[in-house]
């Protein structure tokens, strides 16, 4: 599995704005679906397939959020930026 990933603490209602030079699928879960996404089980996240960007994505309350850049099974060499806003 092909993926970029980055864990930050986010208050609620703060977002993450991600930029990305290829379509991909952007997300934003807890730790919990995280490793359940890492497993290939069943999960829920914020966000989804992503064609135009940026894409913001705001945390519903706060705590440690995860945000991910999958390639939907691709390798490739993106150029990408996530930063959080608000």
């Amino acid at each position: 599995m092909e993926f970029i990933h980055a864990r930050e603490y986010l208050q609620g209602g703060q977002s993450v704005r991600v930029d990305c030079d290829t379509q991909c699928n952007v997300m934003l879960t807890d730790d919990s679906n995280f490793n359940s996404y890492r497993t290939g089980q069943r999960f829920t996240c914020y966000g989804g397939h992503a064609q135009r960007f940026p894409v913001i994505l705001t945390a519903p309350h706060s705590g440690h959020w995860n945000v991910t850049i999958d390639l939907a099974g691709a390798s490739a060499n993106i150029r990408y930026s996530i930063n959080v806003i608000g």
